[in-house]
């Protein structure tokens, strides 16, 4: 067997700095299930950005995301540390998640955030994860992770060599026309102004996004008058959708941010629910409590006749029991 260490054609196009020719031997190497020389190729190719500054990084990269991707389980995990990944197109515990199971990767993985994060994004994919298995991991998702009665079906991310891509929810209901009113009393509700903008941090912060919070006492068409909408349309949406929309906001980069993944744009959703029903200081919130918030609330897509493009985040939330209303108004464009 050759020495592993003598790869003479890998060090020869890291000296070049030929990017192409290291593409095309990521290319080979997935090709001819070469998981050692792609491990080979990325740890040496991230060694020589460092120690000498040669902008070897995009292969790097690549090699993350194709042994995250396509690899056996115990090569995936050599790259699913939590400091691999930074600069793929997606976080790698969602890549991961594609091709791979929860019980093939959970004996090769450290007691990470990551590995937390992966069993997340598998149970959004179906997969049951057994609730003692995350007993040792850090409680950085502190939800359950299997998907509980009362949410939706998340929208799923594909991932492939050619690229990533990332479904919005589906709409339903017949938007119609509507006159905001102004002039509701405003409520200062900084826990969910403050969920919301962590839900949207990658589009904000990361991008070049904006995003209002405003909460009245009212109905919708209130809230949206607070916003200083002066011409919407409203469609009344179910809950599932609502919060499948949420979910999707959080998980993504915007225009320009990063990708989070659908783990925390789901957690992102629940902690945004617990905000509105006040459920944040018995955390996790059982069924039943969310239930009964669930039965108080309706929920509302809106637009200002903007023409379409662009990331998009149009809510109105009604409390009934409450009279409050939340109008959320988010956006982020190329």
């Amino acid at each position: 067997m050759p020495d592993p260490s003598d790869d003479q054609e890998l060090d020869d196009l890291i000296h070049a700095v030929d990017l192409d020719g290291l593409v095309r031997m990521v290319d080979e190497r997935c090709a001819s299930d070469d998981w050692a020389g792609l491990l080979r190729l990325r740890d040496r190719c991230a060694a020589a950005t460092v120690e000498t500054g040669r902008q070897l990084w995009p292969a790097a990269t690549l090699a993350e995301y194709r042994l995250a991707l396509l690899a056996p389980d115990e090569w995936a995990a050599t790259v699913l540390d939590g400091e691999s990944g930074r600069f793929t197109i997606g976080p790698l515990s969602e890549v991961a998640a594609v091709h791979h199971t929860w019980s093939g990767l959970a004996p090769h993985l450290d007691a990470a955030p990551i590995a937390t994060f992966i069993a997340h994004e598998r149970s959004v994919r179906g997969e049951t994860i057994p609730p003692d298995a995350l007993a040792s991991l850090p409680p950085v998702l502190d939800i359950p992770a299997a998907i509980q009665p009362w949410e939706p079906s998340y929208p799923i991310s594909v991932y492939t060599d050619a690229g990533a891509e990332h479904p919005e929810p589906g709409t339903s209901g017949t938007m119609v026309d509507a006159v905001p009113r102004p002039g509701a009393e405003v409520v200062d509700d900084d826990s969910t102004e403050l969920a919301v903008r962590q839900l949207l941090e990658a589009w904000t912060a990361a991008s070049t996004g904006r995003a209002e919070t405003v909460c009245v006492e009212g109905d919708h068409l209130d809230a949206l008058g607070a916003l200083g909408v002066r011409s919407a349309r409203v469609a009344e949406i179910p809950a599932g959708e609502a919060l499948a929309r949420l979910a999707w906001a959080g998980a993504s980069g915007g225009a320009r941010g990063r990708r989070r993944g659908i783990a925390i744009g789901r957690f992102s959703a629940w902690w945004l629910l617990g905000a509105i029903g006040d459920l944040h200081d018995s955390w996790p919130p059982s069924n039943a409590e969310i239930g009964e918030l669930l039965e108080s609330l309706r929920w509302y897509r809106w637009d200002a006749h903007e023409p379409a493009g662009g990331w998009r985040l149009q809510l109105v939330i009604e409390d009934r029991h409450e009279g409050l209303a939340w109008a959320i108004n988010a956006a982020d464009h190329e």
